[in-house]
């Protein structure tokens, strides 16, 4: 006799282990098995969640700086992200690129001039429509 063929014979669940007798092509004992079955084999791969290693949280109770760590050590609250920065080359206390420009040099200028005759214009936000250019007829 052929076991591949073989349908009065019970096979074991592969989600519960558990014995049945298949019905047809039937690989699991119930529709839940089925089912878990199908999630576990279609389940997308969770990635770690990784703290950015080149930003700088603070700690909104004791103002503690931390380069990367994002819950604070002395008072076990979670910090907020200030910015991208690191460490300071002369102290090694945390410091974020904020602190070292102002914020007129953080800001992205309006209109930028890469040619005498070309001028670029900033993107527009998604969603957006630009205004039409006024014609003018001289």
């Amino acid at each position: 006799m052929n076991l591949v063929r073989d349908d009065t014979a019970t096979i074991t669940c592969p989600v519960c282990d558990v014995a049945f007798t298949p019905d047809g092509r039937q690989r699991h004992c119930s529709t839940r098995c089925r089912q878990r079955a199908w999630r576990q084999r279609r389940a997308a791969p969770v990635e770690p969640l990784v703290t950015r290693s080149d930003t700088v949280y603070a700690c909104p109770s004791c103002d503690a700086r931390y380069h990367g760590i994002q819950r604070c050590e002395d008072c076990n609250t979670w910090c907020r992200r200030l910015d991208p920065g690191g460490t300071c080359p002369s102290c090694d206390e945390p410091i974020a690129i904020s602190d070292l420009l102002d914020a007129d040099q953080l800001a992205n200028p309006a209109i930028t001039t890469t040619n005498r005759r070309e001028v670029t214009r900033p993107k527009m936000k998604p969603g957006r429509t630009p205004r039409p250019n006024p014609i003018h007829n001289s």
